[in-house]
């Protein structure tokens, strides 16, 4: 089992850039299919996108096509670079580990290990 703490997160203003975090503890993170998701308020969670063991990427409609994903296996963590933010990302951002894959899945049934999130607020 993997455990999750994303960090990064804070307020932005629109058309600013945020990079989140997501420190990995256990000995499993190179193993683990990863992923980013987001909730709002009110609004049902979202999936951002998911990377491979090896480091190949996808990405969800919400990720729009401003967010990149990635990770660093020899540092345990996992990163959401994003750009050209709007107040429509105000969020929590969470992290996730998979366990029984290891390729990237949009699919929120196979992340099994969910971080607290980071909170990223946009104003206008």
């Amino acid at each position: 089992q993997v455990h999750l703490v994303e960090s990064g997160g804070g307020l932005v203003q629109v058309g600013g850039s945020l990079r989140l975090s997501c420190a990995a503890s256990g000995r499993t993170f190179s193993t683990n299919t990863m992923g980013w998701f987001r909730e709002a308020p009110g609004k049902e969670r979202e999936v951002l996108a998911s990377i491979s063991q090896t480091g190949y990427p996808i990405y969800g409609a919400a990720a729009s096509g401003r967010f990149t994903i990635s990770r660093d296996n020899a540092k345990d963590t996992l990163y959401l670079q994003m750009v050209d933010l709007n107040p429509e990302d105000t969020a929590r951002y969470h992290c996730a580990a998979s366990n029984t894959v290891g390729y990237a899945t949009l699919d929120l049934l196979y992340y099994q290990n969910w971080g607290q999130g980071t909170q990223v607020t946009v104003s206008s």
